[in-house]
């Protein structure tokens, strides 16, 4: 039975190919003139090649059709992304949950398995690991989101990537002052100063640094942050580039957890604890800098390399209950770490050294320091709220050095093949400081490798039409925080890697019927990291045996009529346990909690440069299960949302307005789930009807 769905899948995703196939083909021999369409450059890959020369499921989403929102979160850019599953938890201590074609979904905070980067730092660390929290929506200028085989070019627990990049000052000096505001007394202020370089050597800029607080949507998620984020560029005499990018976020937040279904249908906005004795909450301060540069040597040779630091700090407040916290062995309802991490990249790239290649040769080191402590959530008087008595001290030190290779060769005039190999590796290490009578010394070590070979044929059947395959190997670790508990209360250093094998089959079209992408793909996982259940506030998680991905991704845009647009996406994705959890109720063919099947996304927008402009859009998900058991699922919903704004220019002037209604229909639907809460509290409602509305004025000197 099962096998006969998956043979009724994959036809049908077949034939969705052949009808893009078809049209696409349709287009191009029912034009009688050509018409020239921009070109779309695309870095993720590394290969410096068009949009529908790239061989992988890419998408770059510009930030200025984008404007019309608070500017908060990265929810508000990057919409309908084929196989991205992006969640508002409306919950700023606990980040937005991102999966892409299912990797990362059991998340229960924060990022995992989708690899986050900004100008070419990363914002995830080693053991994968990331957060979109110092992401900076107003010196954004786009982003560029892979998915698929290729994502195993940027190693550890990439089962996708996302690439931010800030804009580079450029023209006259200006300085740009915003303000806007939203329901639950949402509010945010942002300043923009920006300058391009009057000669070579000097440099240009963009500094940007705002504040946004808000009352929450629901009890007890009041929240403010602080972000600013500055880019100085240098285009030097000898043709080289030097970019250095500093960052600073500073976060505090309110957490209302997780409601039980009865909780949500009865009052969505309710905190989880009625009483709110434990005051779950989140402090968050992160600092970092990096430079990157890049020089061509000669015309077949060219030098990048890439440098960071930073330092982090988290103190979290968590509902944990007395009575657990008396064994010996329990880590205590507070959360204390400080962070602090490194690392570099640098590659050699070389045009032509054989006919018609391209090579590249780099090594990725990235390096972590942390020192941890849990402490009792409780006072001697029976607090609540309050950092108790030490519960857990360790210093954890993890690294990778990584190494890898890529090559491009057009193999014929039609048909090009791209290869890569990159040996990943992580190393974990935990000294515990926490000693005491009931509670032995935890320390440990464990080192994780692999190595990940990929490789896409891409056939150019016309100019406007590419057909590809693809394969890589995937590479997952386990988190320092998925590790951080075990059965025993210990750190769990017998969780596996998961080691994955991706498949992919795609074709792209750019022709004068708009921008065409079809995909189908399957991801085969071995030891896949899921979650073994949240009981009193701690996660914790262990390797199932084999898991399946697999699904179908289409997307089509197009500029319609002078400044009118038009996007639309869809994806589905069959996500299950390919065999049996022993001790357990997964058995096979069991969907994987935390992903929808399917998702599309339609938007309509009349967006020219200068006077009057509107959109509408409308997103639509699958129901998600919450449990490896699928004993409950956040139903599906369908949300509707519109904008319009006004942009004024004269001279050295520009004024900017705009408003937005969000859930215009007033869905009560769940944002997110926390996926295996062993409370049973799997659910993070969404917010109902919501308006936001914003006012931006930019001088230039």
């Amino acid at each position: 039975m099962q096998s006969k769905y998956l043979r009724g899948s994959l036809n049908t995703s077949l034939l969705c190919l052949t009808a893009c196939i078809c049209q696409s083909l349709y287009a191009q021999t029912g034009s009688t003139e050509p018409v020239l369409l921009p070109t779309i450059k695309i870095q993720a890959t590394r290969t410096d090649t068009a949009w529908l020369e790239t061989p992988a499921s890419v998408y770059r989403v510009e930030q200025k059709q984008n404007e019309n929102n608070l500017g908060v979160n990265l929810s508000e850019t990057l919409k309908g992304v084929p196989g991205l599953q992006l969640n508002n938890r409306e919950n700023y201590a606990q980040d937005l949950q991102i999966s892409m074609r299912g990797f990362g979904a059991r998340s229960t905070f924060g990022v995992r398995g989708v690899r986050l980067y900004i100008d070419g730092i990363p914002a995830t660390m080693p053991d994968g690991q990331g957060q979109t929290s110092n992401i900076d929506l107003s010196s954004l200028s786009h982003i560029e989101v892979l998915g698929g085989p290729f994502s195993s070019l940027y190693g550890n627990s990439s089962g996708g990537t996302i690439l931010t990049s800030t804009k580079q000052g450029e023209g006259k000096d200006s300085i740009e002052v915003g303000y806007s505001g939203g329901s639950h007394h949402k509010s945010r202020a942002d300043v923009v100063l920006q300058g391009g370089a009057d000669q070579a050597g000097e440099p240009s800029y963009e500094v940007s640094s705002s504040y946004f607080d808000t009352d929450g949507y629901r009890d007890h998620s009041a929240a403010n942050k602080v972000l600013s984020n500055a880019k100085l560029s240098w285009d030097l005499a000898d043709g080289s580039k030097l970019n250095w990018i500093v960052n600073h976020v500073d976060i505090n937040a309110d957490d209302p957890q997780g409601l039980t279904r009865q909780q949500w249908q009865a009052n969505p906005k309710q905190v989880n604890d009625a009483n709110n004795i434990y005051d779950v909450r989140k402090e968050l301060n992160q600092t970092q800098t990096g430079l990157t540069w890049s020089k061509p040597v000669t015309d077949q040779h060219e030098l990048y390399a890439m440098a960071y630091v930073g330092h982090r700090e988290v103190t979290q407040y968590q509902s944990i209950p007395q009575a657990p916290q008396n064994n010996p062995r329990h880590a205590g309802g507070v959360i204390d770490f400080s962070r602090g991490y490194y690392g570099t990249d640098i590659r050699w790239i070389g045009k032509n050294l054989l006919p018609n290649t391209r090579l590249t040769a780099g090594l990725a080191f990235d390096y972590m320091d942390e020192d941890r402590q849990g402490y009792e959530n409780f006072n001697a008087n029976g607090q609540f709220g309050v950092k108790g008595n030490l519960r857990r001290d360790e210093q954890n030190l993890l690294w990778n050095l990584d190494p890898y290779l890529q090559a491009s060769w057009d193999v014929l005039p039609s048909w090009t093949l791209d290869a890569g190999l990159r040996y990943s590796n992580v190393h974990y290490e935990s000294k515990d400081h926490y000693i005491v009578a009931g509670n032995a010394d935890d320390s440990g070590k464990t080192d994780y490798d692999k190595v990940l070979p990929s490789a896409a044929l891409t056939w150019k059947i016309n100019d406007q039409f590419n057909a590809y395959a693809s394969y890589a190997k995937g590479f997952e670790t386990p988190t320092f925080t998925e590790m951080a508990y075990s059965a025993n209360d210990g750190m769990n250093f017998n969780l596996k890697p998961a080691s994955s094998d991706n498949y992919e089959l795609g074709l792209k079209s750019q022709n004068p019927l708009g921008h065409f992408t079809a995909a189908i793909f399957q991801s085969k996982t071995k030891d896949d990291i899921v979650s073994a259940g949240t009981i009193d506030g701690r996660a914790t998680y262990k390797n199932a045996d084999q898991t399946l991905r697999q699904g179908l991704e289409l997307s089509w845009n197009k500029n319609l009529w002078q400044h009118l647009k038009a996007e639309a996406s869809y994806s589905f994705i069959d996500a299950t346990f390919d065999a049996a959890i022993p001790d357990s109720t997964v058995q096979k063919g069991t969907k994987i909690p935390g992903i929808a099947k399917n998702q599309a996304f339609a938007a309509l927008g009349w967006q020219p440069e200068t006077g009057f402009n509107a959109g509408v859009d409308v997103r639509y998900m699958d129901k998600v299960y919450v449990d490896d058991a699928n004993s409950d699922a956040a139903p599906s919903y369908s949300v509707v949302s519109a904008n319009a704004g006004y942009v004024w220019k004269q001279v050295d002037w520009k004024v900017r307005t705009f408003a937005r209604v969000d859930n215009l229909f007033d869905q009560n639907y769940v944002g997110s789930v926390i996926v295996n809460d062993g409370n049973g509290r799997f659910f993070e409602p969404a917010d109902g009807l919501n308006w936001s509305a914003g006012l931006s004025i930019t001088k230039a000197f």
